[in-house]
Formats: structure tokens, C-alpha cells, sequence
């Protein structure tokens, strides 16, 4: 497994004049690591990956790599509206150093076999994860299918869908990780087993998501002021800036 427990969805750190800080964005990944987080996503939808060009998602990889410690692996959003697209940002992310991907399934899901062997083939054995957030690119991943999925070389799945019904049916059906992305269903998900999480909620309130996915009733109920000021991006921004973060966004 290439990690167990709290990962940060992390946010991309842009100058005044939108552009891309490279830097900002590895010295807060940094400081997660320190701070717990036991992966790093890169590039991922809190990361506002479709407004990032496929140089900027190679430094961004690059840099974070540099500055987290070894043992924190960093995976890179790849996914795309095309498997040849999601083949092709998986190659190059690998080769900037990620330890992993973490594909978004395509809008419309036509054939969501072909779009993640395609993705498989191009990370050459690193591992991969698909990802189910219908919210951002609907329908998503069918829990049925996950299993034909793994058979396929995908190594989990992170399900941002918020669905408590469907975290229990997937643990059932699903020999894979599985890593929730919504902080709503934390406390629930660990004591239940679910591998971990990858949150956006993270950037702002690591410590709080740890305890929570430990399964902290009360860490819980006190992230949830956070969770509600939180959605999306910018709003995780926007409190990330009450610390000195620029809240600049693309989006």
C-alpha cells in the first residue's frame, strides 16, 4: 500500500498576477508533511489542475517532491476528458518524480475499462488510483465495476461523493484502498475501514482530520465549521490566507 491514513488534497499557491508559485505550493506541502499528512496530492481538483498547463503540472510535481520528506509518497491528479490525455499526464508526472497517480474519471464514462488500462499501461507499474467524484465529472465509477477495475491494475480508489451507503457497499466489494475525499464522513470511515483519506479540508485543519479518521467523535463535530467555510478552492484559500497563504485562484 502506498500509504495508510490522512493525505492533504493540496491547494496550488499562485502570485498576484496569477501565476504559477511553484515554491509556496512545496513549502505548504512541507509543512503538512510535518504536520501529519501522510500523502501529498498534487494537481488534483482543490488544486485547480484543469487550469494548469502540462509544464506547470511537471514543476508543481517537481518541486513538492524536493521538499517533502522521502516517506511522504506524492501522487498527481491526471485525469482527463480522453484516456490518451490521462495517459499522457500520467507519463509525465511519473517521470517528474510522483509516486503515484490519482485519475478523475472521464465526463460520461463511456468506457471507463479502456480509460483506466490505458492509464495503467502509461504509469508502467506506479501505482494508480481512480476517482469517483460525480459532483466535478458525472456519473463517475460504478461501484460494480471496480472490481473488473482491479483485475485491471487499478490499485484503489479515492470517492469524494459524500455517499455513506456507498463507502459501506464498496468496503464489501472492493478489495482495493479506498480513500474518502469528503471530511463529512471521517469518523466513520476509519473505524469502518476505509484506508484512508484525501482531503481537502486538510490544508487548513490537518491535526483535526487525523483524529477524525481515527474515529474522534469530537474532532469530528469540531471540524465541521471548517468543512462548511471550505468548499472548493478558493474558500479553502480564503482561509489559508488568514495564516499568510495567498488566496489567489484561476478559478
Amino acid at each position: 500500500m502506498i500509504f495508510e491514513g490522512v493525505g492533504v488534497a493540496l491547494v496550488t499557491l499562485f502570485d498576484d498576477r496569477g501565476g504559477l508559485d511553484a515554491a509556496g505550493t512545496a513549502a505548504l506541502a512541507a509543512s503538512l508533511a510535518g504536520e501529519g499528512m501522510r500523502a501529498i496530492l498534487v494537481s488534483g481538483s482543490t488544486g485547480e489542475a484543469a487550469t494548469l498547463d502540462p509544464a506547470e503540472r511537471v514543476e508543481l510535481v517537481t518541486a513538492v517532491r524536493a521538499a517533502v520528506p522521502a516517506g511522504v509518497p506524492v501522487l498527481a491528479g491526471t485525469g482527463a476528458p480522453s484516456a490518451r490525455q490521462a495517459a499522457r499526464l500520467t507519463a509525465a508526472a511519473l517521470e517528474a518524480g510522483a509516486d503515484g497517480v490519482l485519475a478523475l474519471s472521464p465526463p460520461g464514462s463511456a468506457d471507463l475499462e479502456r480509460y483506466y488500462r490505458d492509464v495503467v499501461t502509461a504509469a508502467g507499474g506506479a501505482p494508480v488510483f481512480g476517482y469517483h467524484y460525480p459532483g466535478m465529472s458525472a456519473p463517475g465509477i460504478d461501484v460494480e465495476l471496480l472490481p473488473r477495475l482491479g483485475e485491471l491494475g487499478l490499485l484503489g480508489l479515492k470517492d469524494s461523493s459524500g455517499d455513506a451507503s456507498r463507502l459501506i457497499r464498496t468496503l464489501e466489494r472492493f478489495d482495493g484502498a479506498l480513500f474518502v475525499g469528503s471530511p463529512w464522513l471521517l469518523s466513520a470511515a476509519g473505524p469502518l475501514g476505509a484506508t484512508g483519506a484525501i482531503l481537502a479540508v486538510a490544508n487548513v485543519e490537518p491535526a483535526l482530520s487525523i483524529k477524525a479518521f481515527g474515529g474522534d467523535v469530537d474532532a469530528q463535530r469540531a471540524l465541521a465549521a471548517t468543512c462548511e467555510r471550505s468548499h472548493g478552492p478558493a474558500a479553502v484559500k480564503r482561509l489559508l490566507a488568514e495564516r499568510g497563504c495567498s488566496a489567489v485562484t484561476r478559478v
